[in-house]
């Protein structure tokens, strides 16, 4: 009674029937009477109680199966073996007429349910599977509809008897054991629904969705082909693996195309995988629907177009396709048609590749399914249909006057159909498979495994829950293949990949190019052991991408109001690169690395400075040793004429100690030409420092004499006692000594050390000699300064008075030459950038030097050397006395 009630509730919640037809409770004491109406679609039953039996009687008219067999055990089976179910007009005021199915045959389905009956019957004829016990089989046709499907799900539950008795209830003695199919996940989604309360296993062949892997909501399903979560998987890295980031998504409008393709677009967005469109429609959709699928294909840019599709819809669209070609594309299919013969026919989409099931053999069947007699196709509708279709004649039975009669010259097996097609056994393999899944566990159930032989206990009866439990466990293998299902009633996904190729006839054949193990390691599922023919026949891969990928070098800046994969390429900011194709940013180079012209690879920056190899750097050498040549010729010429009044007159012992702090400035500027060390970089500015303060010091003491030498002239004054050779050296000494000192401090404090100058330019690097004390370096030229300054002004003073050969005046130029250059180094030195700072400061130290040099000591060594007639005491004395 609750099996019974429980029916009656799945059909009202399904919409079969309403309440007032179905129910119909009249309660007494002798029992219950309960009715139920089922017509055609809906079985109703009619419940009576007596004390001794219970009579159970189906009302309506009862669907009859394609084909049939009675046994101990029976297995149902649903195929769709026509294409479409008639449509039926009701006006709900007499009982509808029978649902009938429309279209031709399917062969390919038709073998579909003929493999399952050669499958039963060799078990029956296996001495170790099921030994002594026969299995039946009850196969019905849906007509890819899931309405038929409804009923043969309900009729499965219930049996073929129209009238049957039992002691104590109302039994499930017409109940099967499992159902085989359905071939759409529709279907099957709609079957599952209905026998899972009855816990009447479903074994599919051919229902890819990855939603019957819920056991919440299916706990009876069953498959033994691989879920389409695995197929979408292995979809998007098959299109991630060739490169295909610009992609089109075609899909079935149904569980299954849905589902699969959600699956897949999931993945693919992982994979980095852009999708222009995604649309879909179903086989009953009205054709400007097709057409409009078809129009967004044609005005795509996508190459690569995945088609989550069944057969049938894909049959569709190609004939839409067909009728305004597109331009070449790129098909990917899935498993349901890219294996399909009846697909073939469409030469434009030559190329196309995608997952199939693994070929098998199954031995003899070809043989069972050539084995047609006229009598059994005679004895069968379904036969008789597809016999009168396949020859185009009509049986004698059913032979119209003006049809051609089959004369039985007919000959199946020079028949070309997808029917006697066993070259490529793939799905047919799968119903194959699921009639023995179901065979073992019933052995299982029933039968006890000793170690020589078999028991089987054929009186007592097993409930198909018995069957269910055994059907978790089966572990077997077939033929060579393994059969067994997981947590989730999924088998080990594993695919060939096939690829459409044109043979030299210019006909399709699916070839088998690689194969998808799902078990494998990540990265190692995919093997392809043969070369792939693309679109159009070509050899190599297609590109199908939004944009062209960024070199390296740029960085991807995505199009505003475009999917990620569509981007524009970017240089490089300046200092950065980016060592990668389709890189979405670019990095800087470490500090000391500049990047290329191509801004992908950072090499080290080049390192400047002043050295003795470049044009700059030998000039300056050259004059700082020819000052220095001139200094020492200066200071041999005053040497060899150190008798000479004009020598004697000037004060021989400061102008050689001048020439000698002059050899030094010249030299020292040699200390800034070369790569900055450390010792360099500490005796470079002391050196500058202290020589020429001892250069000035020299002057200003020549100066002071000058002045001295005149007031000695007065009468009366003896100021030449207090400033005599003695003096002047302490007064060279004390302001030198001045020197040293700050230097000292300077060294100690806040040394110069070498540093590499990252800031003045970019893309080279600057060695040079950092201060170390800024405050350090400008109070040494502040120093040099101030004993200028002050030599100036003393001299300035002194120009007019009378002196020997016009010394004061040859000071006060030098003088004046020597500020003029230090106060204009100043802004050159603080301006300047990288090496040219160092050349600034040579260049002042030499020019300054060459100042002194020139015009103190160059009019002394002309007349010396030219006018010696000059260089004479009464010379001397009538210049003074002038």
């Amino acid at each position: 009674m609750e099996i019974s009630a429980l029916f009656i509730g799945l059909i009202l919640s399904l919409g079969l029937c309403d309440l007032s037809s179905v129910l119909a409770v009249n309660t007494s004491g002798d029992g219950l009477k309960q009715g139920a109406m089922h017509t055609e679609d809906r079985t109703v039953a009619e419940f009576s109680t007596e004390a001794s039996s219970v009579k159970c009687k189906l009302q309506g008219i009862v669907r009859q199966p394609a084909f049939s067999m009675d046994g101990d055990y029976v297995i149902g089976g649903v195929f769709s073996i026509h294409h479409y179910m008639q449509t039926v007009d009701h006006n709900y005021t007499t009982m509808p007429e029978p649902q009938k199915c429309s279209g031709s045959i399917k062969s390919r389905e038709l073998r579909f349910a003929r493999t399952m009956v050669y499958a039963i019957e060799e078990i029956n004829n296996n001495t170790e599977l099921l030994p002594g016990i026969k299995l039946g089989y009850e196969i019905h046709d849906s007509c890819a509809a899931v309405p038929v499907a409804v009923h043969v799900a309900f009729q499965l539950a219930n049996g073929l008897d129209t009238v049957f008795y039992t002691a104590d209830k109302c039994s499930q003695s017409g109940m099967v054991m499992g159902i085989v199919g359905e071939s759409g996940s529709t279907p099957s989604i709609s079957m599952s629904r209905i026998i899972g309360p009855f816990d009447i296993p479903q074994v599919s062949h051919s229902s890819t969705c990855a939603c019957l892997s819920n056991k919440q909501q299916y706990p009876t399903f069953f498959r033994t082909i691989p879920s389409d979560q695995v197929q979408a998987d292995a979809l998007a890295k098959l299109v991630k693996r060739f490169g295909w980031t610009w992609i089109g998504a075609v899909r079935s409008d149904s569980d299954y195309g849905n589902n699969g393709m959600a699956s897949f677009l999931d993945v693919a967005q992982k994979e980095g995988i852009c999708v222009e469109y995604s649309v879909s429609f179903y086989r009953s959709h009205p054709r400007s629907r097709i057409q409009r699928v078809a129009d967004v294909i044609r005005r795509s840019t996508a190459l690569v177009i995945v088609a989550f599709l069944a057969s049938g819809e894909l049959r569709i669209l190609l004939e839409e396709l067909s009728r305004e070609p597109s331009p070449p594309r790129q098909w990917i299919g899935s498993e349901d048609w890219v294996t399909n013969p009846d697909m073939l026919r469409f030469s434009f989409c030559a190329g196309a590749i995608g997952f199939g099931i693994q070929q098998s053999v199954i031995p003899g069947l070809r043989e069972f399914l050539l084995d047609l007699p006229p009598s059994k196709v005679a004895a069968s509708p379904v036969l008789t249909e597809f016999w009168e279709g396949a020859f185009n004649c009509r049986l004698e039975k059913s032979a119209a006057t003006d049809e051609s009669v089959c004369d039985g010259s007919e000959d199946i097996r020079t028949l070309k159909d997808l029917y006697t097609d066993t070259s490529q056994l793939r799905i047919t393999h799968m119903v194959y498979k699921a009639a023995y899944a179901i065979a073992h566990a019933i052995h299982n159930a029933v039968c006890q495994d000793t170690n020589s032989t078999t028991q089987c206990n054929k009186i007592s009866r097993i409930e198909a829950k018995q069957v269910l439990n055994q059907l978790k466990k089966v572990n077997f293998s077939q033929n060579g293949y393994d059969v067994s299902f997981d947590a989730n009633g999924d088998p080990v996904a594993k695919y060939e990949l096939v690829n459409w190729q044109k043979t030299e006839s210019g006909s399709i054949e699916v070839v088998t190019v690689g194969y998808y193990d799902a078990s494998l390691p990540v990265g190692q599922e995919f093997h392809i052991n043969k070369n792939i023919s693309w679109v159009e026949g070509g050899s190599q891969v297609p590109v199908s991408v939004c944009s062209d990928s960024c070199r390296p070098g740029t960085r991807k800046v995505l199009q505003i109001g475009k999917p990620i994969c569509c981007y524009d390429c970017i240089p490089c900011p300046e200092g950065e690169i980016s060592n990668v194709t389709d890189s979405p940013d670019c990095f800087p180079c470490p500090k000391e690395f500049w990047p290329n012209t191509e801004r992908d690879t950072c090499f080290p920056k080049p390192v400047e400075f002043l050295s003795f190899d470049e044009v700059l750097g030998i000039i300056l050498a050259a004059f700082s040793v020819g000052g220095a040549c001139l200094a020492i010729i200066t200071a041999a010429v005053f040497f060899h004429h150190k008798t000479s009044p004009i020598v004697r007159a000037n004060n021989s012992e400061l102008s050689f100690l001048l020439l000698f702090s002059l050899t030094l400035c010249f030299l020292c500027s040699l200390t800034f030409i070369g790569a900055p060390s450390d010792w360099s970089c500490k005796l470079r500015h002391t050196a500058f420092g202290i020589t020429f303060v001892l250069c000035i010091s020299c002057v200003l003491g020549k100066t002071i004499v000058v002045l001295m030498a005149f007031k000695a002239t007065l009468p009366g004054s003896n100021v030449m006692k207090w400033f005599g050779p003695p003096q002047q050296r302490m007064t060279v000494v004390s302001f030198t000594f001045i020197q040293v000192l700050i230097c000292t401090i300077w060294l100690v404090v806040s040394p110069p050390f070498p540093m590499k100058n990252l800031t003045v330019y970019k893309e080279r690097i600057i060695l040079e000699c950092a201060l170390g004390s800024a405050i350090g370096f400008w109070a040494v030229l502040g120093y040099i300064g101030l004993l200028a300054a002050f030599c100036l002004v003393l001299a300035v003073l002194a120009r007019k008075l009378p002196d020997n050969f016009n010394e004061a005046k040859l000071i006060t130029f030098s003088m004046l030459i020597f500020c003029a250059v230090w106060i204009t180094f100043i802004p050159a030195y603080v301006s300047s950038p990288g090496k040219f700072t160092v050349a600034v400061e040579i260049f002042a130290i030499l020019a300054s030097s060459f100042g002194l040099i020139l015009c103190i000591f160059a009019p002394k060594c002309f007349i010396i050397l030219f006018k010696p007639e000059k260089n004479t005491k009464k010379h001397l004395m009538t210049k003074n006395q002038s």
